[in-house]
């Protein structure tokens, strides 16, 4: 039986990635070694990392002047090595979910953090709008898309200070003006990979301003200056990131996976506004369209809902421990054929 994977992460990848993935598992590029087991260092796998910096800077029209970077430790790390590399005094943060919390917390350990909006009031079900964004703060960090509550930014703040965005979920899935940021990273496990590698796109002069040393690990210059292998890098992970974004170019690059992924959400999202079972979670301007939430009116149904889905081969809805209910994420390799199996399904429940 087909499967429908809805999973929140790791996400669905396209089927010739998987299949060109698997094969380098048992014979990399004809070299008669598996890509698992080949050198950072030899030539075969330099042009892997260079490729897939490559299509990074194509696909998302990246300007000079900005470095990119494949790591490893997700979006976590990033939480960390954001205010190591630009915190001087202070910084400034919007609360829109557990991930956007958590880099709170990590840049409180190194200096005075101003939320200037939060939507915890009423559970991060909207994205707050209106915000002063103060002059005198060493940058502004947001959080594009809300993994766990299903919320995403469908327009970015006009800032007056450098913007960081934490864009794990939905990076690739529309055009982003990457001249408008100082800083963005993203996990990989969304919409561009497996998980391990981590994307970091960040704008060379705002770095060494701190004034404070930083952790080998922790710093942006080393891993420029070791072109994404400072230290043995994710390779495999790198490799299939790199897969993943020539399957986009080849597709007709972001601009068109933006109009199917606008597809696909509107398809799902129209459905569920006219089935009175289920409801929605999130402010409908605020919608996300990777992470659609949603909820059964009569909860004790769920378990008859959940068997359905499991016989139509649907996996990965049920929503994350924190926000219960239903999640079906929309990343850019689920096709609209999945989304229509899974309103078929919801429909029964009607």
């Amino acid at each position: 039986m087909k499967k429908h994977n809805f999973g929140a992460g790791p996400g669905i990848l396209p089927e010739t990635v998987l299949q060109q993935a698997a094969a380098a598992v048992l014979n990399f590029n004809n070299t008669g070694l598996s890509i698992l087991e080949i050198s950072h260092r030899s030539k075969e796998f330099e042009a892997v990392m260079e490729h897939a910096r490559t299509l990074v800077r194509e696909l998302l029209n990246v300007p000079e002047g900005y470095e990119i970077l494949f790591l490893h430790g997700g979006a976590s790390t990033q939480f960390a090595m954001v205010p190591w590399n630009l915190l001087k005094t202070k910084a400034a943060y919007i609360e829109t979910g557990v991930w956007a919390n958590k880099a709170i917390k990590e840049a409180k350990m190194l200096g005075e953090v101003e939320v200037l909006a939060s939507s915890s009031d009423k559970n991060f079900s909207y994205i707050p709008k209106g915000y002063k964004i103060p002059t005198d703060v060493d940058y502004l960090h947001i959080t594009s898309n809300n993994t766990i509550y299903g919320s995403e930014m469908h327009s970015f703040p006009e800032c007056p200070v450098p913007l960081v965005c934490d864009m794990s979920s939905d990076i690739f899935s529309r055009p982003v003006d990457v001249s408008k940021f100082g800083l963005i990273y993203a996990g990989a496990q969304k919409n561009m990979g497996p998980a391990g590698a981590t994307l970091v796109i960040v704008k060379k002069e705002l770095l060494g301003k701190t004034g404070r040393k930083i952790s080998s690990m922790l710093d942006y210059q080393v891993h420029i200056d070791g072109e994404s292998m400072y230290n043995t890098p994710p390779a495999y992970a790198v490799y299939v990131c790199m897969l993943t974004l020539e399957w986009l170019k080849n597709l007709g690059g972001v601009s068109a996976i933006d109009k199917l992924n606008q597809e696909k959400a509107d398809y799902f999202y129209n459905a569920l506004d006219r089935m009175p079972a289920f409801r929605g979670t999130i402010a409908k301007e605020d919608r996300s369209r990777m992470n659609a939430c949603f909820l059964l009116n009569d909860s004790s149904k769920e378990e008859a809902f959940l068997q359905k889905a499991k016989e139509a081969g649907i996996v990965g809805i049920i929503g994350h421990r924190l926000s219960g209910g239903f999640r079906a994420s929309l990343y850019n390799a689920l096709p609209l054929e999945s989304v229509k199996v899974l309103v078929d399904v919801m429909g029964t429940m009607c």
